[in-house]
C-alpha cells in the first residue's frame, strides 16, 4: 500500500535553514528497511536510510526554508502558522489523497484543518503528534528532512565555523554568536534574526558596551 507522510527538521535553532520532506512510498518496503523516528537513529544509520527511500519512493519532495525566509515569513505570522504554510506547499507537489503529518500544533485536528485549507485539492489529512514514531511515512520524511539539513549545516559551519549544535539552549551556540557580534558587531550569516534569543544576545552585547563608557 502507498502512504504519504511529511515532516521537518530544524524547526528551533537559531542558526541555518528549515527542512520539510514529503515521501509517498510502499507501507511495506519502509517497514522492511526499518524506518522510525530520525532523531533515534544514528548519522550513518539515517544517510542509508535516506538513499535507500530516495531510491525507492514514487515520490520525493524536499524543501529548504532559508534563515531569510523564515525572518520574512514570521513578520506575519507565527512559527506553527509558517509550518502549515510549507506543508501545505509540500502535499500540494506531492499530490497525494491521503497524508500523515507530524503535528506542530497543540490541537492536532486544527493543524490538519489549516494544512487542508491551503491545499488546493481534496485531501485526508492525518495529523498526530509523534507522527514519525507511529506512521512508516512520516519516519521517511523525518529522515529525508534530518539527512538533508545536517548536510546543509556542515557546509554552513565550514563557512562561519563551529557553533555547536545550533539551538538557543546550546551555551556553545550562545557562546559563538556572542562572540562574533563582538568581534563584527553583526551576526554572521545564516542565523534567524526573528528570534528572541538572538535579539537578547545583541542586546547583551550591545549593553555591555555601554556600560564600558
Amino acid at each position: 500500500m502507498m502512504v504519504c507522510g511529511v515532516d521537518e527538521a530544524g524547526r528551533g535553532p537559531v542558526i541555518g535553514p528549515m527542512v520539510v520532506a514529503g515521501v509517498c512510498a510502499n507501507e511495506e518496503f519502509l517497514r522492511e528497511i526499518g524506518v522510525r523516528d530520525s532523531k533515534r537513529l544514528t548519522p550513518g544509520r539515517r544517510e542509508r536510510l535516506a538513499e535507500l527511500i530516495k531510491n525507492e519512493a514514487e515520490r520525493v519532495v524536499v524543501r529548504v526554508v532559508a534563515p531569510e525566509e523564515i525572518d520574512r515569513m514570521r513578520e506575519s505570522m507565527t512559527i506553527n502558522e509558517l509550518e502549515v504554510q510549507v506543508f501545505s506547499e509540500v502535499i500540494t507537489e506531492l499530490h497525494a489523497e491521503v497524508v500523515y503529518v507530524d503535528a506542530a500544533d497543540v490541537n492536532e485536528e486544527r493543524f490538519a484543518e489549516k494544512i487542508k485549507a491551503r491545499v488546493p485539492f481534496e485531501v485526508e489529512i492525518i495529523s498526530r503528534h509523534k507522527a514519525d514514531d507511529i506512521y512508516p511515512a512520516v519516519s521517511a520524511a523525518s529522515i529525508i528532512a534530518k539527512v538533508e539539513r545536517d548536510r546543509l549545516i556542515e557546509k554552513i559551519a565550514s563557512e562561519i565555523g563551529d557553533f555547536g549544535s545550533g539551538y538557543p539552549a546550546d551555551p556553545r551556540t550562545t557562546e559563538f554568536l556572542l562572540q562574533y557580534y563582538r568581534e563584527h558587531g553583526a551576526m554572521p550569516p545564516h542565523v534567524r534574526m526573528s528570534w528572541k534569543s538572538v535579539k537578547k544576545i545583541i542586546k547583551r552585547v550591545e549593553q555591555s558596551t555601554l556600560d564600558a563608557f
